[in-house]
């Protein structure tokens, strides 16, 4: 089954949507600062993520099309520095450190799919946009072949790879001080899957590389590097 046809926020659609978005990230916030409390419902980091997820899966709906697809990279850079930031305030715990890889795993998906201007669908996943439009498609009422799509402009890009960096740092400093770094994550017994298993600290090797592979093709430049032969070698070097 196609995606729906992905059509630009109604105004009042985008006023709706900023009132939800505004109203749950708050929430979130203040959750997680109420987190030491009885009566928090964000005691725990598990917690603290499922509400997360829902909101998530909610800014991945909004269209990528002009002039809505700004809004959803908006409200995504917002939920990742509060997500990131958030979490070196609970406790590192071996049995949520998992649940904690796969819901940065899905943010990794998740910031593939804004930084290639796929629709997204909780039934259908991601799709591209020339898939869920074909040639001679209805949308608004016209026959239409193209769709004005909006791009993640270069300041949110340097602002998105800075924040992964710092972040992920913190994050590995974090289940550093916990000695979590040399738990045992994943499936260790399917030895024919490389994927399968490994340590915190290998996954925490792996964290957005999906995105930043993303970032570094857009924008990153080739430099001649040395190898320890000393043969020359070409690396990427990402622009601050």
């Amino acid at each position: 089954m196609r995606p729906p046809i992905p059509l630009p926020l109604s105004t009042a659609q985008e006023r709706r949507l900023r009132t939800w978005l505004d109203d749950e990230l708050l929430k979130l916030t203040r959750g997680h600062k109420k987190r030491s409390q009885p009566d928090s419902p964000l005691q725990t980091l598990a917690s603290y993520l499922d509400a997360a997820q829902a909101i998530l899966c909610m800014i991945l709906r909004i269209p990528p099309v002009d002039p809505s697809g700004s809004l959803r990279t908006a409200y995504l850079l917002r939920l990742t520095s509060d997500v990131l930031g958030a979490i070196p305030g609970y406790a590192p715990v071996v049995g949520e450190v998992e649940a904690l890889l796969d819901w940065l795993d899905d943010l990794d998906q998740s910031w593939v799919v804004v930084l290639q201007g796929q629709v997204w669908h909780p039934d259908t996943g991601a799709g591209d946009l020339e898939e869920t439009v074909p040639e001679g498609e209805m949308m608004n009422g016209t026959t239409t072949t193209t769709i004005s799509t909006s791009t993640v402009t270069q300041t949110d890009r340097t602002r998105l790879r800075g924040m992964i960096i710092g972040g992920s740092a913190a994050l590995e400093e974090w289940v550093e001080e916990g000695g979590l770094l040399h738990v045992l994550v994943g499936d260790q017994d399917d030895e024919g899957d490389e994927d399968s298993g490994g340590t915190v600290q290998d996954a925490f090797g792996e964290l957005f590389h999906r995105t930043l592979k993303e970032l570094g093709e857009l924008e990153g430049v080739l430099v001649p590097v040395a190898d320890p032969d000393g043969d020359m070698d070409v690396d990427i070097m990402m622009d601050d």
